[in-house]
């Protein structure tokens, strides 16, 4: 069942960004942008944290779960170091996913060389 939810959750995300791409005027980094905001958001008022009880992976791996985990970083960073946890909390919690990005994007630079569209 935990497969069917991951499934589900992040289809559902999923499909709520291609709706806003086909029928908005927003351009793809926005939508990208405003699924973290949204992450940040839902968990700031505590709803996030239900979505990813039920859906898992579907929920945690989308760009609102990046979001989620910055929300959730900087809340545990302000309860053990203060109001200085604001500005290391979120970068704290996410720096293992943000260094794997830079890795892999460096070794894709290296094995597999762009070509110009035409």
């Amino acid at each position: 069942m935990d497969y069917l939810n991951a499934f589900l959750c992040g289809g559902v995300l999923c499909a709520i960004g291609q709706f806003l791409i086909d029928r908005t005027q927003l351009t793809p980094a926005r939508i990208l942008t405003g699924y973290v905001v949204a992450g940040v958001l839902l968990q700031a008022v505590g709803v996030y944290q239900y979505l990813v009880d039920w859906g898992g992976a579907g929920a945690t791996v989308p760009l609102t779960g990046f979001g989620y985990s910055l929300a959730k970083g900087v809340a545990k960073a302000v309860a053990e170091k203060g109001p200085l946890g604001i500005l290391t909390g979120g970068l704290t919690a996410t720096s293992g996913g943000i260094a794997a990005a830079v890795v892999f994007s460096v070794l894709a630079a290296i094995f597999f060389k762009p070509k110009e569209k035409r």
